[in-house]
Order: C-alpha cells, then structure tokens, then sequence
C-alpha cells in the first residue's frame, strides 16, 4: 500500500478496529465473550478489507474487497445493536456514530467505482 498520501477510509477503519479492539475488551471483562468476539472478528474485518484494497489485483478485485467490507460493516452494526438493546450489555454509542460513517464512505466508494 502506498503510504505516501494519506487515505480516509484506511485511516477511519484503522482508528474504527481501535476502538472495537477496546470496546470488546471491555464485553470480555463483563464476561460477554460470545458477542465481543463475534463484534471483534466483524468489526476489524472491515479496516482489514479495505486495508486489502489498497493492492488489489484489478478494479473488480477493488470492489469485491469493499463490497466484503460493506457486508461486516452491517455484521458490526448487528452486534452493536444487540448491545445497545441488551440491558445488560454496555454500549458506546460514539462507535455506532462511527460505523454509519464509515458505512456511507464504503457505500460512495463502491458505487463510484463501477463502471457507468
């Protein structure tokens, strides 16, 4: 990956996986394993994907690689809500904030990306 300019979405979803890695740590002291690793393996996928873009081989490769992303971006948004309901489960609604951003980013990149 070229690291000479800076990337929005590489840097948003590398700061969105901090924030999860931090959010399921805390599940996992509450004893919520089940859904911290469900949240933690969807939610990091999403900065790993589109990490992965980065390098892909072609333009469809590029899509496909967001199009996962797009997909554990909605896995994340599942597991979050699930908390955000769950009475005893803590939430965090600053990282849902997060997610729809980042969500709507994926969305334009996919959708600009494609041939007219």
């Amino acid at each position: 990956m070229r690291s000479d300019k800076p990337n929005l979405i590489v840097d948003l979803t590398l700061a969105f996986s901090v924030k999860i890695i931090e959010f399921t740590e805390l599940l996992e002291s509450k004893g919520k394993r089940v859904i911290a690793n469900q949240l933690l393996k969807s939610g990091t996928s999403i900065g790993a994907n589109t990490y992965e873009a980065q390098n892909s081989e072609s333009k469809r490769d590029f899509i496909h690689k967001f199009k996962i992303a797009a997909k554990e971006a909605d896995e994340t948004m599942y597991w979050l809500k699930l908390c955000e309901m769950a009475p005893s489960y803590p939430f965090d609604e600053t990282i849902k904030t997060d997610l729809v951003s980042i969500s709507k980013i994926i969305s334009k990149i996919i959708s600009s990306s494609k041939d007219p």
